[in-house]
């Protein structure tokens, strides 16, 4: 199996670069149809663990729009193959300081294009934030 070939590394890194605007913007559309339409598609979240396409969409289009901006870092693509890849990334948001989100997707090729199967989002206090000394 040939990993990262970069023509597949190229086409997955833009449809992340493309989830992440709408993620940030709340086009839900766009998210709609980044996802998988099958039962078998899972979104793991931070407050929900969604099952199934339906549950997802249902999600998105109950979510507040405000809040979305964050800023990824250390995010690393690898493509397995020319049809499968897996996405993860560490977001900062302004309103969350000292937390790190960490979010991967699985995305499969599919003849309507590439599609996220599976994702996980969570926040942990960031090991790499300032530390506060009390006694000051």
């Amino acid at each position: 199996m040939e990993i990262d070939l970069p023509d597949v590394l190229a086409e997955v890194t833009a449809q992340f670069a493309r989830y992440e605007k709408a993620l940030v913007s709340n086009d839900v559309a766009v998210l709609d149809e980044l996802f998988r339409n099958d039962r078998r598609t899972l979104r793991y979240g931070i407050g929900e663990n969604l099952y199934g396409y339906d549950a997802i969409m249902a999600f998105r289009a109950a979510r507040s729009p405000v809040g979305l901006m964050r800023r990824t870092d250390k995010t690393v693509i690898t493509t397995y193959g020319r049809d499968a890849a897996v996405a993860s990334t560490l977001f900062y948001r302004e309103g969350a300081p000292g937390k790190v989100g960490r979010q991967m997707q699985t995305w499969v090729r599919f003849p309507e294009g590439w599609r996220i199967v599976a994702a996980h989002v969570s926040i942990i206090n960031d090991p790499e934030a300032p530390k506060v000394d009390s006694k000051s």
